[in-house]
This record gives C-alpha cells, sequence and structure tokens, in this order.
C-alpha cells in the first residue's frame, strides 16, 4: 500500500507479543507477522516493534509510525523514508503486494 508520500509504506502487522525468538516472521495473509519478546503492557511492544522495523527496513524509529491498533494484535504501520535498502527488504519479504 503506498502512503501519502513517494517514499512511504503502509503495511498490516500482526504481532505475536511474549514470543521466544524476535523477529520478522514473514507474510502471513494480507499482513506482516512480527514476533515480539515483549508483552502488551505499557506501550513495550510497540516500541519493541517499532524497532524491529526501523533496523530491518534501514529507517530512523521516528520513520515508524503505527497509525491504527496501538492496543491490538492487528496493526497498520507507516514506513516513511524508505531508501534503497528498504527497497530490498521490502522485496524479500515479498511485500508488493501488502
Amino acid at each position: 500500500m503506498a502512503g501519502k508520500n513517494r517514499n512511504d509504506l503502509i503495511i498490516k502487522v500482526k504481532v505475536e507479543p511474549r514470543s521466544s525468538r524476535p523477529g520478522i516472521a514473514g507474510p502471513y495473509g494480507d499482513a506482516l507477522k512480527v514476533r515480539l519478546s515483549s508483552p502488551p503492557v505499557d506501550g513495550r511492544a510497540n516500541r519493541e516493534l517499532i524497532e524491529i522495523l526501523s533496523a530491518e527496513f534501514g529507517v530512523h524509529k521516528k520513520d515508524v509510525e503505527i497509525i491504527a491498533g496501538h492496543s491490538a494484535r492487528n496493526k497498520v504501520v507507516r514506513l516513511s523514508g524508505l531508501r534503497a535498502a528498504g527497497e530490498r527488504t521490502k522485496k524479500r519479504l515479498h511485500l508488493g503486494s501488502l
């Protein structure tokens, strides 16, 4: 899904808190599944999600914004300022159709 800027990517994310192996699990239906070690308490899981996505897509944490689903497992996230590294990650994770 395109964002408001040409370099923005808006994706659906399904999070799995309290996982023993945090990281991106891969496509999950029309979303991206991300495993988090943090519990969904006091925003810790959301902060970890932002850290994982920013590292994986090569953007600053400030460029990752949860725009829907702050207290749910199903979220919508905007990644701003994607560059070549982020585009390669998008292709590697098969996000062209998301």
